[in-house]
């Protein structure tokens, strides 16, 4: 290297450093020694070898590049304002401050350039891997020989807590299985967590690990210069068939007084230590926020290559136009996230003649209808995919085969969501929605068109008992907010729940049965059944009486076909009875005070829920003076007809507690 370039290398570097530390420093908060140690690894990637344009950070094929460690945010931060991104120095002055585009963590949606919304550990590498299946699976579909429309590398940059993370282990188990050639994760190896040295809670070999998830495995020791870093993310790029892991020997803090220690993690260094660091670097004390124009114009050149890029990869997409005209049509549309016309036109519709139906069954029967008319959905279930009929039946291609692992599922489903052109869904029972949780809740706070599809859904899972028996998990995925979750009734409701998961590209969660439920019959007179327009505002009127109602009965998923029986039963005892269907609180809430007060009038005299999980949340809908039938304890292993009776799911019980709220 010449001394020119070594020179300027350092100045870049230097520049990235010192601008993160005063991130933090103003913000008087924050985690200066993840850019302080580890720098010099984006920067060569970020002006060597990343295929980016950040006058437009939505370039079908550029390169990825998540921060899974996204407490070190200011270091991505830094790099999108040097390179270009639409982030301002302002922006970066107001760091972790109400209304910045610089918050604590990287925010996916608010932030130009951030691919990803970052922060609990290991959601970043499993994100990663899902993006690397989109390109693979999206590379199949589009790309001719001549014509490499889709093929870019997914980077990362990952630390010692994100393989700590148990969602990283399933996740790289999984990427080694699938040979996922252009997945290149650079790990900042600086043995240190908030704790103390790695030592005392992290001392596997790191490399014989990841040969053994069959990953492409490079080592780089402490004196890893610039052109190191370059040649080992060469290598990685030329490694067609498995993943990548560049270890880069690094000190946390580096430069400051606090090097290599614990207080280097999650504190401003402070205004001696501050001094001290910058005095090292040989870097101006004041102002801070400095940027040297030598630098500047370095790190801007990605605007002119990316831009070059772009143009070129345009001008070969023109020529794919011309060649294969219905590909590049649906390339558009599927990075546009619209749906072909027609695309719901073989969904079927289910008859009450056809007899009871699970709506797991159901569902499988519409996502099958579904891939044929739209290309892009695809997913899979940890391992469960028989029981959850979420095969997609002669697409072997968009089949994917998680195993037994459901957080890696959720996140790699994110990844997908976030990597664009493709509909994905990640399947398990209902109670296995706690191993999810996390990735749902970044799906959610993302806003991303990540779907999870839940069977096994009540205590009428029967003899496996308890511990395969959901009962606060509707309530807890009812509580993330921005995540749609849907119950439908029987088969005609999940054909209406899966088309708004489609055309809708936002986070839905369906819920389903594991045993037969009778079919709501809407065959005669379709568009005008209620539950057509009912189902996507989250609840409507079933089955109705003549004037206003004495009690109301509101019931979701298996629960409607018991509060069906008991309103024949109440009709004939004189009492006046609506039966409202609910299947999605959430969708109910976004619409209007007089369509909520149609479905639900505040002047009815009672209401009574019906739902067989926890009753938290309910007297939402049904007021002070309403009543819930819902379970407040575990399940018992017993036929699940069975469990349904003695927890009180019955006709009997029904009726029992509409007389007393009415004073019968």
């Amino acid at each position: 290297m010449k001394e020119q370039d070594r020179k300027l290398d350092e100045l870049c570097i230097n520049t990235v450093r010192m601008l993160s530390v005063d991130m933090v420093e103003a913000a008087k908060s924050g985690h200066p020694g993840l850019p302080l140690g580890a720098a010099a690894i984006p920067y060569v990637l970020w002006t060597r070898l990343l295929r980016h344009n950040p006058a437009n950070p939505s370039w079908p094929n550029r390169d990825r590049f998540i921060l899974s460690a996204g407490h070190g945010s200011v270091l991505l931060y830094s790099l999108l304002h040097l390179t270009g991104y639409d982030l301002s120095l302002d922006e970066l002055k107001g760091f972790r401050q109400w209304g910045s585009k610089t918050p604590g963590h990287p925010e996916y949606g608010l932030t130009a350039g951030v691919e990803a919304t970052t922060g609990p550990l290991g959601q970043g590498f499993g994100m990663g891997v899902g993006m690397a299946m989109a390109a693979r699976f999206l590379g199949g579909c589009f790309n001719r020989p001549g014509f490499p429309v889709l093929d870019p590398f997914v980077y990362a940059l990952v630390s010692d807590g994100d393989l700590m993370e148990g969602v990283a282990s399933e996740a790289a188990s999984l990427a080694g299985t699938l040979g996922l050639g252009r997945l290149v994760y650079l790990y900042d190896d600086n043995r240190i967590t908030i704790d103390g040295d790695t030592s005392i809670t992290f001392r596997e070999d790191v490399v014989r690990r990841f040969e053994g998830y069959d990953w492409h495995v490079q080592r780089l020791g402490d004196d890893a210069d610039p052109d190191a870093i370059e040649q080992a993310i060469r290598n990685a790029q030329d490694e067609e068939q498995r993943p990548s892991l560049i270890i880069v020997r690094t000190h946390i803090g580096y430069g400051s007084p606090k090097q290599d220690s614990p207080k280097a993690h999650g504190e401003p260094l402070g205004p001696e230590a501050t001094r001290e660091t910058k005095e090292r670097a040989g870097w101006p004390l004041e102002p801070p926020f400095h940027v040297p124009d030598e630098a500047l114009a370095r790190f801007r050149q990605a605007l002119e290559e990316g831009g070059r890029r772009e143009e070129q990869w345009r001008e070969m997409f023109e020529d794919y136009k011309r060649s294969f005209p219905e590909e590049a049509g649906r390339f558009d549309l599927q990075f546009r996230s619209e749906l072909a016309e027609g695309w719901d036109r073989d969904i079927p519709v289910f008859r009450s003649e056809d007899g009871p139906l699970a709506t797991r069954a159901a569902s499988g029967k519409v996502m099958n209808a579904l891939a044929e008319r739209v290309p892009n959905l695809l997913g899979g279930s940890a391992d469960l995919a028989a029981s959850l009929k979420t095969l997609l039946a002669g697409h072997d291609d968009r089949n994917i085969y998680f195993g037994v692992r459901e957080h890696a599922m959720g996140a790699i489903v994110n990844g997908m969501a976030l990597f664009g052109g493709v509909i994905p869904y990640g399947s398990t029972f209902l109670v296995f929605s706690d191993y999810v949780r996390p990735p749902m809740r970044l799906a959610a706070l993302m806003d991303i068109h990540s779907l999870f599809i839940y069977s096994h859904d009540s205590i009428a899972v029967g003899e496996d008992g308890p511990t395969h028996q959901p009962i606060e998990h509707l309530a807890s995925l009812r509580a993330i907010p921005n995540m749609t979750v849907l119950r439908p009734a029987d088969a005609n409701e999940t054909v209406a729940a899966w088309r708004l998961a489609i055309s809708r590209p936002r986070p839905t969660t369906l819920i389903l049965t594991r045993q037969k439920v009778p079919v709501l019959d809407v065959s005669e007179g379709a568009h005008a059944h209620p539950m057509i327009e009912g189902v996507p505002k989250g609840a409507y009127v079933l089955s109705d009486c003549t004037g206003v109602p004495d009690v109301i009965l509101i019931a979701t998923g298996s629960e409607v076909h018991l509060a069906l029986d008991a309103k024949a039963r109440l009709q004939e005892e004189g009492i006046k009875t609506r039966l409202v269907s609910m299947p999605s609180w959430e969708l109910f809430t976004e619409q209007t005070q007089d369509y909520r007060d149609s479905v639900l009038p505040p002047e009815c005299r009672a209401r009574l829920a019906i739902e067989a999980g926890s009753p938290v949340g309910w007297h939402r809908w049904v007021g002070h003076n309403g009543d819930v039938i819902a379970v407040d304890k575990f399940g018992a292993s017993a036929p699940g007809g069975t469990v349904y009776r003695e927890y009180g799911f019955t006709t009997e019980n029904v009726l029992s507690k509409v007389r007393i709220l009415l004073g019968k």
